[in-house]
């Protein structure tokens, strides 16, 4: 018997179904990778998968008794309390093992991943917490592992020991990934979500994109092969055949079903529009530090004498272990936190834009629009007005998506909402 098994389910929030009376089985001892386009609802089927939510329609069932851990994408908004408690909360109970030796097992994953078990998870980093969600989903050796996205703001190594762990540790996984060479390391099977059907290869994921990019050509064909059909059909109906004589009767039926199947079907998922405002003019010098240093009470430093000018147009990459202090520099340099010592002097008329990694700014609770353009039906677009609905178009999100609330919305469309902003 398969771990877990989706029968004829069905699922949708708001719009196109999510999932279109699919089928799937989870094998014990599987490896696999759950693919899509941003938005296609891979996390909302890892959360059927967990439990979290119910089918609309059809069944699924699970193996007696059986033992699921999943990690959400999105860290908890409202989870305190120190690094261990957080940890051991994942725990599980398992046949044969003392509660001593689930207690080392957390001390090995937590010391592996560079945690301090008595800090607070809410001072924490952003990869910092993550590293404590991904602890907590580990440490319970469950009989089916779910991860959506489990090498978001990881550094290097740590996504190398987390492969070298679920390769020798976890029997059955089932995760989501925008890392390629993380997929193709793990993943022996692939399993893609595409506008509400799935559909299972048992390959690598270099030759899923040959079968699929073929699977999508044939299928263009197909529906240009329709399109020529129907235009055809319409052509012989306006001529004023009498359509109407029995021998007609069926050609006219035909055509019906025609147009309802040309109405219904859904396009692939197109490439975004995006494009940044053009900010006013500014001078050379974008940015200017000079000695600048900051430390929070009671900690070490986390820059020090730090001397630096960024000139217009320069791309600059900031790295660094989990922990190390990235997310706070970027704060001192935007003006939104102030130095300990020295200075951030900002060029004249320099407009800053940023997007937070935790992605705070955004109200769960809002639709897309409303959070765009908090109940305004236009948004200024490079001096000019345009439609809410139009603009965010541009960012692949269609009318029925930007009305529906950002707490259902994937990892990657937040990120595009932020952008949109």
């Amino acid at each position: 018997m398969a771990l877990i098994s989706l029968q004829d389910v069905s699922l949708r929030m708001g719009g196109d179904p999510i999932l279109d009376h699919v089928d799937l089985n989870i094998e014990r001892g599987e490896c696999a990778c759950l693919t899509g386009r941003n938005g296609s609802g891979k996390t909302t089927l890892l959360r059927l998968l967990a439990g979290l939510i119910e089918p609309d329609g059809g069944m699924a069932l699970r193996e007696p008794g059986l033992r699921v851990a999943y990690l959400p994408q999105q860290l908890p908004a409202d989870l305190h309390g120190s690094v261990r408690e957080v940890v051991e909360a994942g725990m599980m109970t398992h046949a044969g093992t003392e509660p001593w030796e689930r207690t080392a097992a957390a001390d090995s994953i937590m010391s592996r991943l560079g945690l301090d078990p008595a800090a607070r998870l809410e001072q924490l980093s952003g990869g910092l917490r993550r590293r404590a969600m991904l602890a907590r989903t580990l440490v319970g050796r469950p009989d089916l592992l779910l991860l959506d996205e489990p090498t978001n703001h990881l550094d290097l190594d740590s996504i190398e020991w987390l492969e070298n762990f679920l390769k020798s540790r976890v029997e059955t996984l089932l995760f989501v990934t925008h890392d390629r060479a993380f997929l193709r390391r793990l993943a022996r099977r692939i399993i893609d979500l595409d506008r509400g059907r799935l559909a299972s290869w048992d390959c690598d994921y270099d030759t899923f994109l040959q079968r699929k990019q073929q699977l999508l050509d044939d299928e263009a064909v197909a529906w240009e092969r329709l399109s020529r059909k129907l235009d055809q059909e319409e052509a012989w109906l306006r001529k004023g055949v009498r359509a109407r004589r029995t021998r007609n009767e069926g050609r006219v039926r035909a055509l019906r079903e025609l147009r309802k199947t040309f109405s219904q079907r859904r396009l692939e998922q197109g490439v975004s529009r995006m494009q940044l405002q053009a900010g006013e003019r500014s001078g050379a010098l974008a940015l200017k530090v000079n000695g600048l240093g900051f430390a929070y009470p009671g900690k070490a430093p986390i820059v020090q004498g730090l001397d630096l000018r960024i000139l217009k147009g320069e791309r600059i990459g900031i790295i660094g272990p989990n922990g190390s202090g990235k997310t706070t520099l970027l704060r001192l340099l935007t003006g939104r936190l102030e130095p300990t010592s020295g200075s951030v002097t900002h060029g004249s008329r320099l407009q800053i834009g940023g997007i937070d990694q935790l992605r705070t700014e955004l109200d769960p609770e809002k639709s897309v629009a409303e959070n765009l353009a908090e109940g305004r039906e236009t948004v200024m677009v490079n001096g000019r007005p345009r439609h809410i609905f139009a603009y965010l178009q541009d960012f692949l999100f269609e009318p029925a998506r930007a009305r529906t609330p950002v707490k259902v919305l994937s990892g990657g469309e937040r990120h595009r909402l932020l952008l949109a902003r």
